[in-house]
């Protein structure tokens, strides 16, 4: 609409899941959308460390670096489950991508030594980040602010359970997508509605 005023983003800090990285599908086709719109500086996605206690850190530490009144968190999985914990923190937007609601439960099957999908460095998931997820997962026992929160959830993942994500985020927006799985491979159907709730009027 001709006039109307839209906040200047401050950043747009996107978290992968357990094994991705920064050169995820969806991470990418966000990159790209945005870089076209003229938010490139804004966009922000870190390799994050397999410890959740680091990784919440990190991930805390760049947003308050440039914390502002139009921050948005987005994540994927995993990540899904740090955007909560640091949306819940710092009072930000938060997009959650097919998120992990029982971290220390769902995890607690992945201790052992992995490989990220994106690259050949081994990393080993340990019993203490179970444990840290437990923490985390205490510290964040409801979502306090549903209007901040947008929920893309798929009926099709073959990994978590997307009635826990429904209950999870229950009154937050929320897409529920007939099908698709839990990479979420048509995300670009579903990007222009992403776009629209980290900045209304896209």
């Amino acid at each position: 609409m001709a006039g109307r005023h839209f906040p200047m983003i401050t950043m747009i800090l996107y978290l992968h899941g357990f094994r991705s990285s920064p050169q995820s599908y969806k991470a990418c086709l966000m990159a790209e959308a945005l870089a076209r719109l003229g938010y490139a500086d804004q966009w922000c996605c870190p390799q994050l460390p397999a410890s959740p206690r680091d990784a919440m850190t990190l991930a805390r530490e760049l947003a308050e670096s440039r914390q502002g009144d139009d921050l948005t968190v987005i994540g994927s999985s995993l990540g899904g489950f740090y955007a909560t914990w640091l949306a819940e923190r710092l009072s930000c937007r938060g997009i959650v991508l097919n998120p992990v609601v029982h971290a220390s439960r769902d995890l607690a099957t992945q201790v052992g030594m992995h490989r990220s999908f994106h690259g050949d460095e081994p990393f080993e998931f340990l019993p203490a980040h179970v444990d840290e997820l437990a923490q985390a997962e205490a510290e964040i026992p409801a979502v306090l602010d549903a209007g901040r929160y947008f929920l893309l959830a798929a009926t099709g993942d073959e990994v978590l359970d997307w009635h826990d994500m429904q209950a999870r985020y229950v009154g937050c927006r929320q897409r529920i997508i007939q099908g698709s799985d839990h990479g979420i491979s048509d995300f670009a159907d579903w990007l222009p509605e992403v776009l629209a709730f980290v900045r209304p009027g896209t």
